[in-house]
């Protein structure tokens, strides 16, 4: 497999890379070099992600696992490990959305945005650092978000992406002493089925959503994923080795 600068070694995992950001955050840190293991709900749900990354010479393993359940996550975590030795890279990825206004948002609503985006970032860290502690290095990358600091009818998303921020420098300060960087990612609007989703909630066509995102944005375009994946890249590697405890934006400049 040939990548313009290879970066990444060893043994990642990927959570939610079955599309969007997660699935070409797997494909890239495979083609710096690293097996992934391409974590989503469901074995099948990592499989197209996992094919392209063989198709292209890569070393890839689909798992299935709901990050939220703690034992389904530690049996994912060894399985990796067991699988290709070491555990490198954790990226947190999995997120969901139940959008909605306050007064409207179920119990259900709130319950589930934070368990998978708060709770699958804290599981999947705490089962992960028991390898990386071991052999002393490692590189966990959570995904926050802009809406971190507020977001019309996104609470559950907000509070969930503000607490990956405070758990990402907790972590940091936690695991530096055994090696350990943790740093996050907070994306701006990034062309994903899950924005066209928001869209589709507001009442908009995804397309003309867009278009309106573009046109607030110094550069004029909107994100994709491999604009996130890129980043992941860097904090994974070893150019970022005195990078912790930080949440990087990759939104496009100020809006």
């Amino acid at each position: 497999m040939t990548s313009g600068s290879p970066r990444a070694r060893g043994a990642a995992v990927v959570t939610g890379a079955g599309r969007g950001i997660g699935a070409a955050t797997a494909k890239r840190l495979a083609a710096d070099g690293a097996a992934v293991v391409a974590l989503d709900l469901t074995e099948g749900d990592a499989a197209d992600t996992v094919a392209a990354i063989r198709a292209a010479g890569g070393r890839a393993l689909a798992v299935g696992c709901d990050v939220t359940d703690s034992a389904q996550v530690d049996a994912a975590i060894d399985r990796a490990v067991a699988e290709y030795g070491r555990l490198d890279v954790l990226v947190n990825n999995a997120g969901v959305l139940r959008d909605n206004m306050l007064f409207m948002m179920s119990d259900d609503d709130w319950d589930t945005v934070v368990d998978v985006h708060l709770r699958g970032a804290f599981l999947c860290s705490r089962a992960a650092q028991r390898h990386m502690r071991q052999q002393g290095s490692g590189k966990i990358v959570n995904l926050s978000s802009v809406a971190a600091d507020g977001n019309r009818g996104q609470a559950n998303y907000a509070a969930a992406k503000a607490g990956v921020q405070g758990l990402t420098r907790t972590l940091a300060i936690e695991l530096g002493p055994y090696g350990i960087n943790v740093n996050a990612i907070a994306p701006g609007f990034v062309a994903t089925a899950m924005t066209d989703q928001t869209a589709r909630r507001t009442g908009a066509d995804p397309e003309e959503f867009r278009r309106a995102a573009a046109a607030r944005s110094p550069l004029r375009r909107v994100g994709s994923p491999e604009d996130i994946a890129a980043v992941v890249s860097f904090l994974a590697s070893e150019d970022a080795a005195y990078v912790t405890g930080q949440t990087i934006h990759v939104d496009g400049g100020p809006q």
